[in-house]
């Protein structure tokens, strides 16, 4: 269960971003904002911004029904499942992004958010355990948002553990939002301008 929401976050922020961005692009909206003075990262932001507040609300109804239907226990605080999703849906948007800011359309937006769709659900230890992966899986693995999601969710979710207890997921969060923001503000003002 507590994977379940990683895995339903991962799929919905990343291919809404995508789809949504690259939709603008193609009826000229976007150009539309370009030329007003708001800089490439100020437009980025505003554009994630609401998928945030649905992410938020995404998980709060994943949250209840697993506690309400299968009886899920919640052992960490309840703010800490906040932080921990709202870092991935920061890690997961910034993606979208980037795939948006590399698709021409639609299409090409939804078949890339699952060529990272696919790899995220098997390699990240919600299918298959982590251990039992070759090492190069692992290695590819840790660099994937999901992977880091799951061990925090299921720390806080299932030991009661807070985010001060595993700092190296936050700060890998952390890292892959900021390197993929940057990376989709770089590629946003090079192929609009």
């Amino acid at each position: 269960m507590p994977g379940l929401i990683g895995v339903i976050l991962t799929l919905t922020m990343v291919l809404f971003t995508a789809v949504a961005i690259v939709r603008e692009a193609e009826r000229g909206n976007l150009e539309l904002l370009i030329n007003t003075p708001v800089r490439s990262i100020e437009l980025m932001i505003g554009k994630i911004i609401p998928y945030v507040l649905i992410g938020l609300v995404q998980v709060s109804i994943i949250l209840a029904l697993g506690m309400l239907l299968f009886g899920v226990p919640v052992r960490g605080a309840l703010y800490q499942v906040y932080l921990a999703a709202l870092l991935f849906i920061a890690a997961n948007l910034t993606l979208g992004l980037v795939i948006s800011t590399a698709a021409k359309t639609q299409f090409q937006a939804m078949q890339m958010t699952f060529f990272i769709f696919l790899p995220s659900i098997l390699l990240s230890g919600f299918m298959f355990p982590f251990a039992g992966m070759p090492k190069a899986a692992q290695y590819f693995s840790e660099l994937l948002p999901l992977t880091h999601f799951i061990r925090m969710i299921r720390g806080i979710m299932l030991r009661g553990a807070s985010l001060g207890d595993m700092p190296g997921e936050v700060v890998a969060l952390i890292l892959f939002a900021g390197i993929t923001l940057a990376l989709a503000v770089s590629r946003f003002s090079k192929t609009l301008d």
